[in-house]
């Protein structure tokens, strides 16, 4: 066996990823997702106003940002065993703290920032590099889209279970079962091991992380991916935390609420499956420009129409299948330009744009409702610049990035 041979590390089965990558995904996403019916139990509860609590989830998407980069580098260098049961432990923490957080700061201490951390251990950006590095390029938008597709199951299985334990055994409580539940996903982790990772990458790099990442960040195409999925963080995370307030400010039963949340997961599941497989035949760029016009019509013709149960049903179900459906073409495009050495890290960059986007959308949320006592200039806000992230995405070059040599920037970037 020659010394190349024996520094590369066994590969996993596609199989193995995507099951364990998928449930991983489910837990974590589908536990968040639901965190917006949470806002009038807990506001009530501690006499907070809903900035308060819009504030610790602004908090949490930018910690899950920042954070993901970091655990985006550890994972591409030593893989994404430690870096998930890590964020697992991280969440159980998070979510005992906010179960039991006296002050609105220890609330924005625990549910903000470690909770955002465990995201960012526990979600794309790790998984997707593990999926890069184990799944072949043919067919990695597709697997790509298997494993936001699960995220999606993840909110149509766990919003109803959160809602059925927030009115069966109280906020706190239900909070409580969930850092349990959270916990999982640490014996789910040893299924995504990679051997030998840290060796292979020592004997194969072509880059520091200095080098990808001044590469990647003065690349026009890069920059033009991480302004539409800013745009992308601002409409769902608003979307997911505010909707139910919205609706029961508007005479709607909390029911209606969850209901709407959970087919936002169910059409979700279709919406990233049919994006990533998309992504294998079409030019992504367009997939995603289709994505954020077709956000901004549907918004505003839920504005438009009179408010009802049929039209919030209605309107979760074309939402959902837009919901995420951004997520597999936009890092299959990160992988497709700049290869897989560092594409958890690149990956994580582009997902701090989108979690700039969050905290914009779930603060302003809380800020502007505090103030005016109404969210119409924030869905107006969400029409236009899903107007705008399809503009930006159409210019994206999709053909690999060409390099004068190893690890040197690329001419002309």
């Amino acid at each position: 066996m020659t010394s190349s041979a024996a520094s590369t590390p066994k590969t996993l089965s596609m199989l193995q990823v995507l099951i364990c990558g998928a449930a991983i995904v489910t837990l974590s996403m589908g536990i968040r997702h639901g965190f917006g019916l949470w806002l009038q139990p807990i506001t009530q509860a501690k006499g907070w106003t809903r900035e308060t609590f819009a504030f610790a989830l602004a908090v949490q998407n930018l910690s899950w940002g920042v954070c993901g980069i970091f655990a985006g580098m550890a994972a591409d260098r030593f893989g994404a065993l430690r870096v998930i049961a890590g964020g697992a432990v991280l969440y159980a923490l998070g979510l005992v703290g906010m179960a039991l957080s006296p002050t609105g700061l220890i609330f924005t201490l625990t549910t903000g920032v470690l909770i955002g951390a465990a995201q960012a251990g526990t979600t794309y950006a790790v998984i997707y590099g593990v999926i890069g590095r184990n799944i072949s390029a043919d067919k990695r938008s597709w697997a790509m889209g298997v494993a936001a597709a699960a995220g999606s199951f993840g909110q149509f299985l766990m919003v109803p279970v959160e809602g059925f334990l927030i009115g069966n055994f109280g906020w706190q409580s239900a909070l409580l079962v969930l850092g349990g539940a959270v916990l999982l996903i640490m014996p789910l982790a040893l299924g995504l091991r990679e051997s030998g990772l840290a060796a292979h990458h020592a004997a194969r790099r072509e880059q520091t992380i200095g080098q990808a990442l001044r590469e990647a960040l003065k690349y026009p195409s890069f920059q033009l991916l991480m302004a539409g999925y800013l745009v992308c963080g601002f409409q769902v995370v608003f979307i997911a935390v505010h909707m139910p307030s919205y609706l029961k400010d508007k005479g709607l039963s909390p029911q209606v609420a969850s209901y709407a949340l959970a087919l936002i997961g169910l059409f979700n599941v279709f919406g990233t499956y049919a994006a990533g497989a998309l992504g294998q035949r079409m030019a992504k760029r367009k997939i995603l420009a289709a994505i954020y016009l077709s956000r901004a019509v549907v918004i505003a013709v839920f504005l438009a129409v009179p408010l009802s149960p049929a039209s919030v049903y209605v309107f979760a179900s074309l939402m959902g299948f837009l919901w995420l459906s951004t997520v597999p073409p936009t890092n299959a495009l990160v992988a497709q330009i700049f290869g897989i050495q560092h594409l958890s890290m690149l990956g994580g960059f582009v997902f701090f744009s989108h979690q700039i986007g969050s905290f914009l959308g779930v603060w302003l949320g809380g800020y502007l409702y505090d103030r005016s006592g109404s969210y119409d200039t924030v869905w107006y806000l969400a029409i236009a610049l899903g107007v705008l992230a399809a503009l930006a995405n159409l210019p994206v070059r999709e053909t690999p990035i060409a390099r004068s040599a190893p690890g040197q920037l690329p001419q002309g970037a």
